[in-house]
């Protein structure tokens, strides 16, 4: 067994699985309440229908019945599995509906967070090495430019620069369908632009620290070479801060993904949680809430399994 595998312990990866279990009952069953007490109904709109149609709508759907039994019966479907119909589109399960959009959020949030740790990484890096110089100024000036500035302002202005004015990348939408580097750049580069930034200034404090440890002075005297310094020690020290950025990087970028997909209209889920948010379709924003819950809380836990890989002093 490679040595970083008997850092992670078994045990410690099923109790934080199990401990996931009641955090995502509660997130169910506030999220359930929540959108029962919001005004209106999905099967409300311009026209109003008879109500002898209505009621025979809401008995098709079980919405007829007490809350308690509704939230029952759908817990009950969840622990199978099923995530019920689409209230809003016809012939259409919530299932279906994520299984169309998962592909589009995934594509571009992984692309999203790999593209920030590599950029944002590599900064911080170049910016701690080279201290109070005038690159290091430089780059953190634009960093915090970037955290400064949100995505929804970014996100419209490369459209128009980058897909009208200067006609690089896609202003919005796929390519018949499919995705391309010509259709997901623009929203890659905006929804990662906030990210590097932050990493870059994370990575440029934890470059400088461990620069200044005092094995580096060691290896130093020693005489080991100021790359080997770099690459073999100070680079795996600086990093373990970062690891620890994963979980609420991934957060960020699940949120985030809802305002990037609006702006450039890519039929991702966050578009989907937004349509169903304003049509009041009930199980599909629920199947969307316990998607994004349950891919937050294996991302937390990933960050800590690799913490324990790339850190010889934590054991689980």
């Amino acid at each position: 067994m490679p040595r970083f595998l008997s850092r992670i312990s078994l045990p410690f990866i099923l109790k934080r699985l199990l401990i996931a279990i009641p955090t995502l009952f509660v997130v169910i069953t506030v999220a359930f309440f929540m959108m029962r007490a919001a005004p209106g109904s999905p099967f409300s709109n311009d026209r109003r229908l008879e109500p002898a149609v209505e009621a025979q709508i809401l008995a098709v759907y079980g919405h007829d019945r007490p809350l308690h039994e509704q939230y029952l019966t759908y817990l009950g479907d969840v622990v199978r599995g099923d995530f019920g119909p689409s209230l809003r589109n016809k012939d259409k399960t919530v299932s279906e509906l994520i299984g169309e959009g998962f592909p589009v959020s995934a594509t571009i949030g992984g692309l999203a967070m790999f593209f920030a740790f590599v950029v944002g990484g590599g900064l911080g890096i170049i910016s701690g090495l080279k201290q109070n110089s005038a690159v290091d100024y430089g780059l953190m000036g634009v960093a915090t430019l970037g955290i400064s500035i949100p995505s929804y302002v970014v996100g419209p202005v490369a459209a128009l620069v980058f897909g009208v004015w200067i006609p690089i990348f896609a202003p919005g939408g796929l390519d018949l369908g499919r995705m391309t580097p010509y259709t997901i750049t623009l929203p890659v580069i905006t929804l990662s632009l906030y990210y590097i930034a932050g990493i870059s200034r994370i990575m440029r404090g934890s470059m400088i620290e461990a620069m200044r440890s005092n094995h580096i002075r060691t290896a130093r005297s020693k005489g080991v070479s100021e790359r080997e310094i770099i690459l073999k020690h100070a680079l795996p020290i600086a990093v373990l801060p970062l690891v620890s950025y994963i979980g609420p990087a991934s957060v960020g970028v699940v949120t985030g993904s809802l305002v990037i997909e609006r702006v450039f209209s890519l039929p991702g889920i966050g578009s989907f949680f937004i349509d169903g948010a304003l049509n009041r379709d009930y199980t599909l924003v629920m199947g969307v809430v316990i998607l994004f819950a349950t891919l937050i809380l294996l991302m937390n836990l990933v960050a800590d399994v690799l913490y324990a890989i790339l850190d010889p002093r934590v054991k689980y």
